[in-house]
């Protein structure tokens, strides 16, 4: 299996110092990524701005915007058989960013955003044959978005966890999550190390893989 997987959050630069993004620290990404190599796969990282080393075997390019993001899965996805879309990607931007730091006296208290693509959205006409993974990354009870997404983004499996749970969310060594499918029930699988859920994952699409 040829396997491209994306981890971390992007950042949305206002200024040279200040940023939009998220509490993604890659962890589940990495795991993945670390979990596909083990087993022999060739896998390609593309990684938002993380402070992880890079797993063994894995090769890695890294990336700092949403549209970075895009446009690094774009150009790699025609060489690879699947992909596992894990990174927590900034649904919006700075509609207007400045090359120098920005001084208090001279900012607005109201500041435009515009929206970032959807990464999965636009590149599903690419799809074909491969095997798409996404993550549902909600609080409360992520099962109802994440069947929601598993439809409008045309996945093949789709890994939903609860991110309000101190050790299923973010910067934690765990998760605890549920696979859901368009042929399966849902699967809900027991707290566990992230790098056995990136196992159970690599699992699933060894079995589950279209090429």
């Amino acid at each position: 299996m040829k396997l491209l997987v994306t981890a971390g959050p992007t950042r949305e630069y206002l200024d040279p110092v200040r940023f939009l993004s998220n509490r993604s620290t890659g962890k589940m990404g990495f795991a993945v990524a670390q979990a596909a190599a083990e087993r022999g796969h060739t896998v390609t990282l593309v990684a938002g701005p993380v402070a992880l080393p890079t797993p063994s075997g894995v090769i890695r390019v890294d990336v700092t915007s949403a549209l970075e993001m895009l446009a690094a899965v774009q150009r790699l996805l025609p060489f690879h058989t699947a992909l596992v879309m894990c990174a927590a990607v900034a649904d919006w931007r700075f509609k207007q960013a400045s090359p120098v730091k920005l001084k208090k006296s001279e900012m607005r208290p109201v500041i435009e955003l515009e929206p970032n693509p959807d990464i999965l959205t636009t590149i599903r006409p690419l799809k074909e044959q491969r095997t798409f993974v996404g993550f549902a990354a909600e609080t409360g009870d992520p099962l109802v978005e994440a069947q929601r997404k598993l439809v409008s983004k045309g996945l093949d499996l789709i890994v939903a966890n609860d991110v309000t749970q101190p050790d299923a969310g973010f910067a934690v060594d765990t998760n605890r999550v549920t696979f859901l499918s368009a042929n399966e029930p849902p699967t809900a699988l027991p707290l566990q190390s992230k790098l056995d859920v990136g196992r159970e994952i690599v699992a699933w699409l060894e079995r589950h893989l279209r090429t």
